[in-house]
């Protein structure tokens, strides 16, 4: 079973970095209950739930938040929880009368997780954004990108997911910790903009020291070293070569071909752009295969720049058993693993109200209660 068997997290339905901690919570092993809307959802384009990945491994019920019937199943169902996540702008749920002082009300030993892009306070908190307006504020994106280019969008991995549900994710099992000791609950916070910033923690520390350009496409790790960046390949395909360490740049260089002179002054900013381009010639000159052939496996930091369809066939992916096939859908098994807590099979995002009725009655409602909540359309099943 999951190290997180046995924790129990109600999670108010929403979009970007709640689901997918609450998706890492539950392949953890948590019991996790999402809250979906009765109505018809504007959160995102609808999806085949075969194919709402972040919304696996965990049960549905439809309550409607609008109803005071919907609110206080809601309220019943935290009463037994050890964790809430939600999403809402600053202020949302206090309206709805599911803030944080009406659930440690109800239940003093939650763990409250709130998910914002901006905050629950500061004068930016009240206003709309995505991910791309969140890391635009941390000097995350103004790096990202190509020389003499703009700032280029790194998907959303930076601000929802690594800078907000991982953050969360730790902010919430921190949390649980503390009332191991204190017996309480408390607040967590947090924010896109925290977390996006916690991320680029190196660069602040290289920027003060006078080793980080704030030109982009100049630096080490912005693939302004020509040993640390992608060149394209004989069949139209990518590479990448990471070898920053000069043990591993020169075994690089031995394997591909460059010249030795390169080797030497591999530091030499004023050698990068002739290395660059003999590079680029060198290895311009097999396919990706053949490179894989010559390069993949040695110290050489090398790995085929490979696509979604591409990753999970490659044989190192094959031999972790790193992606599962789950109702016909390839996708990334949980991450971390470890060596006693096993998490059960992954399960497909149920239909939307899949368990109202089920979770309803391990809540403690009566068959009459749930049968009133659907009659006044506080309920809805899938």
């Amino acid at each position: 079973m999951g190290p997180l068997k046995g924790l129990r997290v109600i999670e108010l339905a929403g979009i970007g970095p709640g689901p997918f901690c609450a998706m890492l919570l539950a392949d953890m092993g948590a019991d996790v209950v999402r809250v979906d809307r009765t109505e018809a959802s504007d959160l995102g384009v609808p999806m085949d739930k075969r194919y709402d990945i972040n919304g696996r491994n965990r049960r549905s019920v439809s309550l409607d938040l609008k109803a005071a019937a919907g609110r206080d199943a809601v309220k019943r169902l935290i009463a037994g929880a050890d964790v809430l996540i939600e999403g809402f702008r600053p202020g949302v749920a206090e309206r709805l009368g599911l803030g944080p002082a009406d659930c440690h009300a109800l239940n003093p030993r939650l763990v409250y997780g709130r998910m914002t892009g901006f905050g629950q306070t500061g004068p930016m908190s009240q206003a709309a954004g995505h991910d791309l307006n969140y890391i635009a504020l941390t000097g995350a994106l103004h790096a990202i990108g190509p020389a003499g280019g703009k700032p280029v969008p790194p998907l959303n991995l930076v601000g929802d997911y690594g800078g907000g549900a991982l953050y969360l994710a730790m902010g919430l099992l921190a949390a649980l910790h503390e009332r191991t000791q204190s017996g309480r609950g408390q607040v967590v916070d947090a924010a896109m903009v925290d977390g996006a910033a916690s991320l680029a923690s190196i660069f602040y520390g290289m920027t003060a020291s006078g080793r980080w350009s704030a030109q982009r496409g100049e630096n080490l790790l912005d693939g302004g070293a020509p040993f640390y960046d992608t060149y394209e390949t004989a069949d139209g395909k990518y590479v990448s070569i990471g070898a920053l360490e000069a043990k591993f740049f020169a075994e690089m260089a031995e394997r591909i071909g460059l010249d030795k002179r390169f080797v030497k002054g591999q530091y030499d900013r004023k050698l990068w752009p002739e290395m660059r381009a003999e590079m680029t010639r060198l290895l311009r000159g097999k396919t990706r295969d053949e490179w894989c052939t010559l390069l993949e496996g040695s110290d050489a930091c090398f790995a085929p720049v490979l696509s979604i369809a591409e990753a999970p066939q490659h044989p190192h992916a094959r031999a972790r058993q790193a992606f599962v096939d789950v109702s016909g859908v390839l996708q990334p098994g949980p991450a971390p693993r470890f060596d006693r807590s096993t998490p059960e099979p992954v399960r497909p995002a149920p239909a939307t109200g899949a368990h109202t009725d089920e979770v309803l009655a391990e809540a403690g409602f009566s068959a009459d209660e749930i049968a009133a909540l659907h009659a006044a359309g506080a309920a809805k099943r899938a």
